[in-house]
Order: structure tokens, then sequence, then C-alpha cells
């Protein structure tokens, strides 16, 4: 979904008198929440069994109601592609992949190839492509998701009952990924944490994680705690955080530190410096896409004969995609950037 978000200032400085309506489920709502282009959000909810059915039939009929002129289906899902053909609208844009597009009045081409490697943004792009827009523009198109105010309070009052002074530099480690391929060892993510809040005293380095990982996260910090010995007390957990606490804690941190999953795409976001770890994954296709100015490093193992990969059986069995990315390496990429930050 943040790869979306370009896609939503171009179309309205393609048509600026239009009412544009993003439909979206519940668990990404917040990151368009609050996005300057849009006029309406629906919320689409997730029922189970035949309320699904007739949910999704109400739903479509509210949908076609709206009598939209231009449906893009960024998502390409079998629930998005019946509701972009349920629309009725004149021009229905999708992916023209075979069996799947006969939704769709204009059809864009798509490969499941990963080589050449292009960016995920790109990708989302083409939709608009055939409405007239021109390529995107890291400075003018970048990824978007404003800030909220009551996820701002809440973050500073968990970061102040977790010690956390207001004037404490915060570095982000978030140590989980939902695709076990770009999950990144759990002591080696310590070793980072432990040697960053040895490196300052000031500093507070905030272990975060998805909400299905909170044991790995707390695993995390309480062997980084040990390594760190005298500065135990700057590796911090304060709980999860949702998608719009994530986004207002990157705006409060010095760095961001993550692999390739949702959550470094909401860091890309914010103006914070970004130490991004790809696995099967290339940053030529999901590094930060914002101005170039936001620093960002990718710090990746190198060409591998399987990689990238489509992560759905790892070839070599071990994961040396991931493995042999070592603490030092983004180590390296945090201290260049924390000196950059510093005006060093």
């Amino acid at each position: 979904m943040v790869f979306t978000t370009p896609a939503i200032g171009a179309l309205r400085r393609r048509f600026p008198g239009a009412r544009i309506t993003y439909l979206v489920e519940a668990a990404a709502e917040p990151v368009v929440r609050h996005h300057p282009g849009l006029d309406e959000i629906i919320v689409a909810a997730r029922p189970r069994g035949f309320e699904r059915w007739r949910y999704d039939v109400s739903l479509a009929r509210r949908i076609r109601a709206a009598r939209f002129d231009i449906v893009i289906d960024f998502h390409g899902g079998p629930r998005s592609r019946v509701l972009t053909w349920a629309s009725g609208a004149p021009q229905r844009i999708g992916y023209g992949l075979p069996g799947r597009s006969w939704g769709y009045t204009v059809r864009v081409p798509w490969t499941r190839s990963l080589v050449p490697p292009r960016h995920s943004v790109s990708n989302q792009w083409d939709l608009i492509a055939a409405l007239g827009i021109g390529e995107p523009h890291r400075v003018t198109d970048p990824v978007v998701m404003p800030v909220d105010p009551p996820s701002v309070a809440r973050v500073a009052g968990r970061l102040a009952a977790a010690g956390v002074s207001a004037t404490a530099p915060i570095v982000v480690v978030h140590v989980s990924a939902g695709n076990p391929f770009r999950r990144w060892p759990a002591a080696s993510f310590a070793q980072v944490a432990a040697t960053l809040a040895l490196e300052e005293p000031r500093r507070r380095i905030v272990i975060t994680s998805g909400p299905s990982e909170a044991d790995a996260a707390e695993a995390v910090a309480a062997e980084a705690r040990a390594l760190a010995g005298a500065a135990a007390g700057s590796i911090v957990r304060c709980g999860e955080f949702d998608l719009s606490e994530l986004r207002a804690l990157v705006d409060r941190a010095v760095l961001y530190i993550g692999g390739d999953s949702g959550p470094l795409h909401i860091a890309a976001t914010s103006s914070t410096p970004v130490v991004a770890l790809f696995g099967p994954t290339l940053p030529e296709r999901s590094l930060p896409w914002r101005d170039p100015s936001l620093r960002s490093m990718a710090v990746d193992a190198g060409p591998l004969p399987c990689r990238p990969c489509h992560q759905r059986h790892c070839v070599p069995g071990d994961f040396r995609c991931l493995t042999a990315i070592s603490p030092t390496m983004v180590l390296d990429a945090a201290r260049a950037l924390l000196r950059v930050e510093a005006g060093l």
C-alpha cells in the first residue's frame, strides 16, 4: 500500500477537480488515513463465511452506486478484481495477468520475473501511466504517510514511561518480518543494538517487532542487554506499535534499522535515515522511495546465484542471503548515517 501513495498524488495533479476515493481493508487504513490527495476512504471489513459474501455484495452495490468514472485495481487479488468489475466504471484498470484480467477495460502488462529488477513504485505506477501520467520521480513523487497527531502523543507517553527523555537520540531497530525469508538472525540484531548503545551513552535503542513476533523482540532485547553490560538500560522495549504509532516513533528517531518488510516502507515515508537489510530481495526493487537527500543505505550479501528469489523455497537451504549479512556491515552503515545526521 505504501508503494501506491505516490500514485495518489500524481492522480490528484492529473485530475485536480476529481473526487478520489481509496478502498482499503482496516489493517492498512492508517497508511492513507491522512493522505492529502484523498477525498474519501472506504474501509472494507473481512467477515467470515457466508457473511463475507453478503458483505461484499453490499459493498459492491455501494461502489456501483457511486458511479465512478475510473477504477484502478492496485491489488490485483480476487476480491479487488471482482469489486473493480462490479463498479461498472467506464474505465477499469488492472494488470493483464492470464485468466485474471476479465474485469478490466484497460489491461497493463505485468510479469512475475524478478530480473531485471524494477522498483515496486514503478510497477504500481504503470497502472496510472495509462491515464497520460509521466514517469515517477523520487523528489516529486515520494511515498507518503502523514503523521497522526494522536499517535504522536501516545508514543511520547510510552517513551516517557520507559524512561526515555524527550532529548535522547533514538535508534529504532525493527527485528521481525512476517516472511521468514526476510528475517535476519536475532543474535545479529542483538549485537547491533548492544554496540550502538555502548558507543553513545545518551542513545536509546528501541526494539520493535510485528505483533506476532513480540517474543522474538523480547529475546533480542534480553540478549542485547546482556551484551551491553553497563549500557543495558539503553535497550528499550515499550510494547508493540500499530502502523500510525510506528510512523510517529520513526519520526522521533535519528535512525531506523530493519529488513525489507512493511515497517521499512512506513519508515521510508519519514525523513529519518534508514539502514535497510535485503536478503532475497533487491534494493533496486524496495529501497525507500523518497528524495535522495533523505539518506538510505542498503546492506546485502552481494550477488548470489539464487538471489533474488520468489521466497517460496530456499534452494541452498541455509538462507545465506541473510546469514552472510554481518553485524559489522550493518553497524558500518548505521555509523555512516549517524555521522551525517550529526553533521560530522
